[in-house]
């Protein structure tokens, strides 16, 4: 299971820390995921972390303004968002990657199979 939290009303330029706290497989091993989704659209890739040696991939759209980390002694991965603007409002998900993820496939949501509940991020203009 994951839990999702840090969520929250903020204004433009400001800054947030999601975390996501996870339980079951283990955790270490794993790709573990964000995606979003904002009203009236589809749910999509914001950044990943592999377990196995910590590379890390970002959507263009959060590029140098998102840092995804994990704590695998905590089975707990945060990503922090920088620098927010109105078009990052949305519900991010955590995700935990499929067994066997290939790489070429980690932004697409069809690696992951472990969702949790998502917490709303608003930024205000």
């Amino acid at each position: 299971q994951l839990q999702a939290s840090g969520g929250g009303l903020v204004q433009a330029g400001g800054s947030l820390r999601l975390s996501c706290a996870a339980s079951g497989r283990t955790f270490s091993s794993y790709t573990m995921a964000w995606f979003r989704q904002a009203p009236g659209k589809e749910r999509e890739f914001v950044s990943a972390i592999r377990g196995r040696d910590g590379a890390r991939y970002y959507a263009d759209s959060v590029r140098g303004r998102a840092t995804i980390s994990r704590e695998n002694a905590k089975n707990t991965v945060f990503l922090q968002m920088n620098s927010l603007k109105p078009e990052d409002t949305a519900v991010y998900y955590c995700t935990r990657g499929r067994s066997g993820l290939i790489t070429s496939a980690t932004r697409a949501e069809a690696s992951y199979d472990d969702w949790g509940q998502g917490t709303q991020v608003t930024v205000s203009s």
